[in-house]
């Protein structure tokens, strides 16, 4: 077995201050998976625009950082990542991890057992908000810890209370934090989404009414026409629910030729694009003036993102086709789907703006 050992490091890319964006304790950093409002782009500006010769210097590297998948969030002076114990080990953990700008480390922290299914390690990254790191383990612990000591506060067994059901490759979403509360997809038969008190754990709402089991996508919030709604892909379909009410207020059936459904919808003024892979394909779906329904405007099967990312800039989405299915490395306008430029000379690639 491959074993897929995280490391943390940091190189010099910005004349004056680190790649995370983080300086002080008011600097805006990378609090979650993909960002602030999950775009996936950096604030940071002035980075090279020519790496020196051998690439750029290594300031420090964190090498115990076990085994897993996990990206960084960073917030509070703080480096955020998680790791799995040995994945061959039965009683292994999952544990948060934070470092200081400098690489040492300030405190690990566990939240349950280490997945030691299919492709063994986490998966997820801490979502950080008003010192508090909210982390979904891949077997369904959902728990709340002080960002400053790694100390729990509260944790769920989503399992236990709402019957989540998820596929071979285990829970991988990353938990958005709208407001008072804790936004998450069980797909179980008790809920199929959820909201948690972010202070307490405590159930806020359930959403019923699909039998749709989770899949492995991080959801994004939008406000469409004065209705907050969070975005999401289950195992089956694309979905919008009401944050405030936990209403399941459209569903999009969106059959895929490989059980992924990973890519974090991209979503711009009432439209959201959802891709799959293995040639699955990708669609921009426009969402009805009340929020009761959506068309589609687009499909395009080539560009067919199985589990990277693609991000929207100046009106284009950018991303990698599947390794099985488009393979090239695209530039699509966002409202008509045509093709702007294709690469196919790049492998499938994960992405971030910056500058």
């Amino acid at each position: 077995m491959k074993k897929h050992i995280l490391s943390a490091a940091v190189t010099w890319l910005v004349g004056g201050c680190l790649v995370f964006g983080v300086e002080t304790q008011t600097a805006p950093g990378w609090p979650e998976f993909h960002g602030t409002a999950r775009e996936n782009r950096s604030p940071e500006t002035g980075l090279l625009k020519r790496w020196p010769e051998g690439g750029p210097r290594l300031i420090w590297k964190y090498d115990d950082c076990g085994w897993g998948y996990s990206g960084v969030s960073v917030a509070d002076v703080k480096i955020f990542t998680v790791g799995d114990d040995d994945g061959e080990q039965e009683d292994g953990k999952e544990r948060l991890i934070a470092l200081t700008l400098d690489g040492e480390l300030v405190w690990k922290a566990a939240n349950g057992p280490s997945w030691t299914g299919s492709t063994p390690g986490s998966r997820t990254t801490p979502t950080f908000r008003d010192g508090v790191l909210y982390h979904l383990n891949p077997t369904g612990r959902l728990a709340a810890l002080r960002a400053e000591s790694g100390e729990e506060i509260w944790a769920v067994d989503l399992k236990k209370r709402f019957d989540a059901r998820f596929g071979v490759w285990a829970l991988a979403e990353n938990l958005v934090v709208e407001d008072d509360k804790v936004l998450c997809l069980p797909g179980g038969s008790k809920a199929l989404a959820a909201a948690l008190d972010r202070r307490t754990g405590k159930t806020l709402w359930t959403t019923t009414g699909l039998a749709d089991k989770a899949a492995y996508c991080s959801p994004v919030v939008l406000t469409h026409n004065g209705v907050r709604q969070m975005i999401t892909m289950t195992d089956r379909s694309v979905i919008g629910v009401d944050v405030k009410t936990g209403k399941l207020l459209w569903h999009y059936p969106y059959p895929m030729n490989f059980p992924q459904h990973a890519t974090t919808p991209v979503c711009h003024e009432g439209h959201v694009f959802v891709a799959c892979g293995h040639s699955t394909g990708g669609t921009l779906l426009r969402i009805g003036p009340k929020s009761q329904s959506v068309e589609k405007v687009w499909h395009k099967q080539d560009f067919d993102n199985c589990h990277t990312s693609v991000i929207l800039l100046d009106g284009r989405l950018y991303g990698s086709g599947c390794r099985l299915g488009g393979k090239s490395f695209f530039c699509v306008d966002f409202l008509s789907g045509k093709t702007i430029a294709a690469d196919n000379t790049l492998e499938k690639l994960s992405i971030t703006y910056a500058d």
